[in-house]
C-alpha cells in the first residue's frame, strides 16, 4: 500500500511511491529503527531509477528549493542535511566508482583496502547513494555490476560508519543483503505489494494521455471521461511496471489508427506484449520488429550510429532489412530513443540510436535463438565497415566498441592481433573487454596490450602516445614485428624508436658512453650497474655487490668483455651543447628541445624508473624494475603530452 496522500501534494517528479519515499526518508534521517543499508530493487522497468532520482532531489539543497516541500507529506521529506556522495557507476569499472568516492571524501588512501579503512576510521558517519548499478562497466559482457556489488558495495555495507543506499538488480540485491547481519539492511522491491504503486501508475497513464502535457489531440485524449477511463485501463493492465505504462501510451499515441480504446486486449501487460501488440496492430510480424531492434538490444555504450542500423539489422536477420527500416519508423518509434552527439573532427554531429529502456533490450535478447551467434554476425558486419581495415578511418563506434561485441561472441582473442586496433581504440572499453578474457586464451600481443593498458587509461593517452607506448612495450616483450608494424603501417609519426630492450632486473644506474676503436668512429655503449650475480656482468671491485654490464647503445649487442675503464663518458660541455635535455619524475621522463624549451617526447612507465641518461645525439637510455631499454629520439620529434 502506498498510504494516504489526500491532504498532501505528491512529489512532482514521482507522483506516488509514498511508502517507499517514507522508508528512504527514515533511512536518510537515521530514524530510530531505520536500517543503515537500504537496497532498492525491482524488475527492469519497475521505476527504481525514477524513484531514486526523485529522492535525491529531496536530498540536494538546490533542488529542494524548487519543490513544494511545505505541501508534501512530511514523512516523505528527508531532513535538510548536506547532500550524500553519489558516485554514479554508469560506464565505469568497480575500481573507478570506489575512487570517485575516495575523491569525494578527499581520502589519502592509495589502495582499495585503504579506502575502506579510512572510511571505517571516520568519527562521523558518511552517506553514500549508488544509483544504476545495472549500468556499471564500459563493456556489458564483462559483468561489471556483479563486480561492483562484490568488490565495492558489499565492503561499504559492512563498514559501520557508512550509511548506504544502492539501486541494485534483483539477483545481486539478494546477494548483497544476505551478507549483512539482521536489522542492518532493508530491501525495497518495488514489485512487491508493500511497495507497489497501482494508483500512481493510473495517474501516470492519465497524465501522459493529457494534451495539456503534450499528448496529441485525439478523440480519447481530448474527452476527459474517455482519457481517464483509458488511463485507468492502461494502469491496471501494467501490473507494477511504469515502463509498460509508458510503452502502452507511446504505442497508442504514435500510431493511433486502428486503436480501439474500449478494447483492453490492445493494452500490454508486459514489455514483450507491448512489442508484439504494437507490431500486430501495424500489420507486421512481431519477429520483424524484434529483429529490427536487435542491434540496439546488443549495442554497447550510448547506442549505435544511425547509419549502422540497417547493415547490423540485416546481419542479425540474415536478410536485407533496409526497406523495413525505411518504412518502419512508426513500427520502431515507440521503443527507440535518438540522441544527437558531436562527431569527432567534423562539423555538426551524428545521431545515435538506443532503446528507450534496458528492459526492452533484455526482452529482445531473451527472444533471440542465440545471442552469441547474433553478436558474431554483428561483429563481422562491423569489421566489414572499416575502410580498408584502417582503424584510423573507422566509425568511432566500430573502433571503440567492436571489442565488446566480439567478447560476447567469443571471438575477441582472434581480434587482438592488429596493432592498429590497439592504437586507435578507446583504451577504457578495450581494456575492460580484454581483461574479461582468461589470460591463457590471449596471444602474446594481447598480453602486451593488457600489461600496457593501465598506463593508457590512467593517462588518458591520445593516439600518438598510445602508439609510442605500445611500440616500446612490444619491443620489451620480444615482439619486434608488432613494433615495426606501428612504425611502418599505421602512418603515425612517433616521438621515438625503441632500439632494444634488455630484461635485466636490479639495475641501479645507467650511463651512456663510447668505446674507442683502433680504426673508425667510437662505438656508442650503454653501461648498466647491476647486481654482481647478473650473468655476463663484470665486477668493478673485488667483493662488491654491484657489477657493470656493457651493452651496445644503438645495436642490441652484449659487450661483456669490455673493460669499463676504457669507456668514455660525455663531458658536461658535450651534454650542455646537445640539442636535447632530460627531465625525470617517478614514473615519467621528459625529453625537451633546448632551443624551444618544448617537450618533444614523454615516456611513461607502468613500473617506476630507476635510472636514465640521454646521449648527446638523442638516444635515451632508461631502466625500470623490469630492465633497460634504449630509444632514439629525433630532435624534431612531435611533442606528446603526458
Amino acid at each position: 500500500m502506498t498510504g494516504s496522500t489526500e491532504d498532501y501534494a505528491p512529489h512532482p517528479h514521482i507522483g506516488g511511491r509514498v511508502a517507499a519515499l517514507r522508508a528512504l526518508t527514515a533511512w536518510r534521517g537515521a530514524a530510530p529503527g531505520a536500517p543503515r543499508v537500504v537496497v532498492l530493487t525491482g524488475g527492469s522497468g519497475s521505476g527504481c531509477s525514477r524513484l531514486l532520482t526523485g529522492f535525491l532531489m529531496l536530498c540536494e539543497p538546490e533542488y529542494r528549493k524548487q519543490l513544494p516541500l511545505a505541501e508534501m507529506d512530511p514523512s516523505t521529506v528527508p531532513p535538510d542535511l548536506p547532500p550524500p556522495a553519489v558516485p554514479a557507476p554508469e560506464g565505469l569499472t568497480a575500481a573507478q566508482v570506489l575512487w570517485l568516492l575516495a575523491d569525494h571524501y578527499e581520502l589519502t588512501a592509495t589502495s582499495t583496502e585503504g579506502v575502506f579503512a579510512e572510511l571505517a576510521a571516520r568519527d562521523e558517519p558518511v552517506t553514500v547513494v549508488v544509483p544504476d548499478v545495472d549500468r556499471a562497466g564500459p563493456v556489458r559482457a564483462a559483468d561489471e555490476p556483479a563486480r561492483l556489488v562484490r568488490e565495492v558495495l558489499a565492503p561499504l555495507a559492512a563498514t559501520g560508519t557508512v550509511r548506504l543506499l544502492a539501486e541494485v538488480p534483483r539477483p545481486l540485491a539478494a546477494e548483497l543483503a544476505d551478507g549483512l547481519p539482521p536489522g542492518t539492511v532493508q530491501v525495497i522491491d518495488l514489485d512487491e505489494p508493500e511497495w507497489a504503486d497501482p494508483e500512481g501508475l493510473v495517474l501516470h497513464a492519465q497524465a501522459a494521455l493529457n494534451p495539456e502535457f503534450g499528448a496529441p489531440e485525439l478523440p480519447f485524449t481530448v474527452d476527459p471521461a474517455a482519457r481517464l477511463a483509458l488511463g485507468a485501463a492502461i494502469g491496471s493492465r501494467a501490473g507494477t511496471s511504469p515502463l509498460v505504462v509508458q510503452l502502452a501510451v507511446h504505442c497508442t499515441l504514435m500510431a493511433p489508427e486502428g486503436f480501439d480504446p474500449a478494447d483492453e486486449s490492445h493494452l500490454p501487460t508486459s514489455v514483450g506484449e507491448a512489442l508484439d501488440l504494437h507490431a500486430r496492430r501495424l500489420g507486421t510480424d512481431p519477429q520483424t520488429l524484434r529483429l529490427l531492434l536487435a542491434p540496439l538490444a546488443l549495442a554497447e555504450a550510448d547506442g549505435i550510429p544511425v547509419q549502422l542500423w540497417s547493415p547490423l539489422a540485416s546481419a542479425v536477420a540474415g536478410r536485407d532489412m533496409s526497406q523495413v527500416i525505411a518504412d518502419g519508423m512508426l513500427l520502431a518509434g515507440p521503443f527507440v530513443q535518438p540522441e544527437e552527439q558531436e562527431a569527432e573532427g567534423a562539423e555538426g554531429g551524428r545521431t545515435l540510436l538506443r532503446l528507450l529502456h534496458t528492459a526492452i533490450g533484455a526482452e529482445i535478447r531473451a527472444g533471440l535463438p542465440n545471442v552469441r551467434a547474433a553478436q558474431s554476425q554483428i561483429a563481422m558486419a562491423l569489421l566489414e565497415s572499416v575502410p580498408e581495415q584502417d582503424w584510423s578511418r573507422a566509425d568511432p563506434y566500430v573502433r571503440d566498441h567492436i571489442a565488446g561485441h566480439t567478447l560476447e561472441a567469443g571471438l575477441l582473442p582472434q581480434l587482438l592481433t592488429d596493432p592498429g586496433l590497439f592504437v586507435h581504440a578507446d583504451p577504457v572499453p578495450l581494456r575492460a573487454a580484454v581483461e574479461a578474457v582468461p589470460v591463457e586464451e590471449l596471444d602474446a600481443p594481447a598480453r602486451t596490450y593488457l600489461r600496457t593498458a593501465p598506463v593508457l587509461t590512467r593517462t588518458q593517452a591520445p593516439v600518438v602516445l598510445r602508439a609510442a607506448l605500445l611500440e616500446t612495450a612490444f619491443v620489451e616483450d620480444g615482439l619486434p614485428e608488432y613494433a615495426e608494424a606501428i612504425h611502418g603501417r599505421l602512418g603515425i609519426e612517433l616521438p621515438w624508436q625503441t632500439l632494444w630492450s634488455l630484461p635485466v632486473p636490479g639495475i641501479s644506474a645507467v650511463t651512456v658512453g663510447s668505446l674507442p676503436r683502433p680504426e673508425g668512429p667510437a662505438t656508442p655503449v650503454a653501461v648498466l650497474v647491476v647486481p654482481a650475480s647478473t650473468p655476463g656482468a663484470r665486477a668493478v671491485e673485488e667483493g662488491s655487490t654491484s657489477a657493470v654490464l656493457v651493452h651496445g647503445l644503438v645495436q642490441p649487442d652484449h659487450l661483456g668483455d669490455t673493460d669499463p675503464a676504457e669507456i668514455l663518458r660525455p663531458s658536461e660541455d658535450e651534454r650542455t651543447a646537445a640539442p636535447l635535455g632530460l627531465s625525470r619524475g617517478g614514473d615519467y621522463l621528459r625529453v625537451w628541445d633546448r632551443a624551444s624549451q618544448e617537450v618533444v617526447a614523454a615516456l611513461i612507465s607502468d613500473t617506476p624508473f630507476t635510472a636514465a641518461d640521454l646521449s648527446p645525439d638523442g638516444i635515451l637510455l632508461v631502466a625500470t624494475e623490469r630492465g633497460a631499454k634504449a630509444l632514439r629520439i629525433p630532435p624534431a620529434a612531435a611533442g606528446i603530452a603526458s
